[in-house]
């Protein structure tokens, strides 16, 4: 069977997969200078605690961008950072009026994670720009880099800022609305480390601006580790809703107070904690992830009764109606379970994203790809958000994965090889070459 050949300017270089023995030699290159670059970039922010800590919208956040800035300009692409505090990449060859390819991810952290979360991707995109200069291809759908700010919602609550911003769905409210632990706002954030927010609304793209979103990640689960499988074709991503509950009772004196008396916020929260674990482990709600991942106790004194307790609370689902639903339900059973137990309640929505079902026609083109290059894959949903989820309101996504040692992540220990990391490049170049020249066709029969 003939092999389909990708959208390259005649004449300007051999077709895909058409390497032959350099292949090995390649994906070692490539392995190489990927594992530099992580290296070079977990040196940013690193926590004598362990991991790194990059947070939204902090310098060590603001110094991975410009790291990886310095890279894309190296490669001869036109760099600019947008208000949202994204890093742009263009390859300057190519046409401003044509929607173009885009590839990236996010350099942002949470506290104490890990270095492949965001980066895997953001490298990755690098070496896909390395691999067509190589080649000498051109494309009808030039490409562009985009370093995503504050994807991790560790700092405000609110995931993906950078990417909403692009898309048109972060609202300028959310400047003042979001703040962090420390009271800070979203707005003095930005401010904080040299973005101007007062032109938030200069970074949202058209619809012209992007002709496909493809992003390479890290699985953050075990499903390919345990099969054995290197790469994962993403169909769907999670959604999330987050919530803050702020539970308000009488600080005491522990021995003092008698057990009848007491309005204690820290049983009241225990009970909480355990009521959103249920809701996770119900089996009518197979595939939902429901968490607390944070809590303040406050006074935080051995000998005192808690009076008021934090807590924030992460749902995920790829359902939107049952994420929304158990989202409500527990909002309820925590406001029962504070009347109860004579404390008051204040729970607030901080976050949404609704779910994404990644478009099929982008996937296949994928599948394909890997068929013809003889890559094993298998196709999963990612229980993680992702920026893909956001940007494919703006222009087809594409997402692929790649294995998590042990699945773990947002952890010191995550750890993806940089061999697989480079696989997955192999993947991209190829899959973006023939995205290119589909979209071409369609673009010269609908024109």
């Amino acid at each position: 069977m003939a092999r389909e050949k990708p959208a390259v300017t005649p004449g300007s270089g051999p077709a895909a997969g058409e390497a032959g023995e350099t292949d090995l030699i390649s994906l070692e290159a490539t392995a190489q200078r990927i594992s530099e670059m992580l290296s070079a970039i977990g040196a940013i922010g690193a926590d004598p605690a362990g991991g790194v800590s990059r947070l939204a919208y902090t310098e060590p956040e603001r110094d991975a961008h410009r790291l990886a800035a310095t890279w894309l300009t190296e490669l001869g692409l036109r760099v600019r950072e947008d208000p949202a505090g994204n890093t742009i990449a263009d390859d300057p060859t190519g046409d401003d009026t044509t929607a173009r390819i885009v590839l990236g991810s996010h350099l942002d952290s949470v506290p104490r994670g890990g270095n492949f979360d965001g980066v895997a991707g953001v490298v990755a995109a690098v070496e896909v720009v390395r691999g067509f200069q190589a080649r000498g291809w051109r494309l009808s759908h030039p490409l562009r880099v985009v370093c995503l700010a504050g994807e991790e919602g560790a700092r405000f609550g609110e995931p993906c800022i950078g990417s909403k911003a692009i898309a048109g769905l972060l609202p300028a409210s959310a400047l003042n609305e979001l703040t962090d632990e420390h009271g800070v706002t979203l707005g003095q954030a930005m401010r904080n480390v040299g973005l101007d927010p007062a032109h938030l609304s200069e970074a949202r793209w058209s619809s012209r601006d992007a002709a496909a979103f493809l992003e390479l990640h890290v699985e953050q689960a075990r499903i390919l580790e345990d099969e054995g499988v290197p790469l994962g074709l993403v169909d769907a991503i999670a959604g999330s809703a987050r919530m803050l509950l702020t539970v308000k009772g009488r600080a005491d004196h522990s021995g003092g107070a008698l057990m009848r008396d007491r309005g204690d916020a820290l049983a009241a929260a225990a009970e909480i904690v355990l009521t959103v674990e249920s809701a996770g482990r119900e089996s009518a709600n197979h595939g939902l992830r429901a968490t607390v991942g944070r809590m303040a106790v406050e006074p935080n004194s051995l000998t005192t009764i808690p009076g008021l307790v934090r807590l924030a609370i992460d749902v995920r689902d790829v359902d939107t109606e049952r994420l929304r639903a158990v989202a409500t339900s527990l909002i309820n059973a925590a406001g029962e379970i504070c009347d109860r137990r004579g404390v008051v309640l204040d729970a607030r929505v901080i976050a949404d994203t609704s779910p994404a079902i990644l478009p099929t026609w982008v996937r296949q083109v994928a599948t394909d790809t890997c068929r013809e290059m003889g890559l094993e894959y298998r196709v999963v949903t990612s229980g993680a958000g992702r920026d893909a989820q956001v940007m494919n309101h703006l222009a087809p996504a594409g997402l692929v994965l790649v294995p998590s040692r042990r699945g773990l992540s947002h952890v010191p220990d995550e750890w993806t090889s940089s061999v697989d990391i480079a696989r997955g490049v192999s993947l991209m170049v190829e899959w973006v070459a023939r995205l290119d020249q589909r979209m071409a066709q369609w673009e010269h029969v609908g024109g």
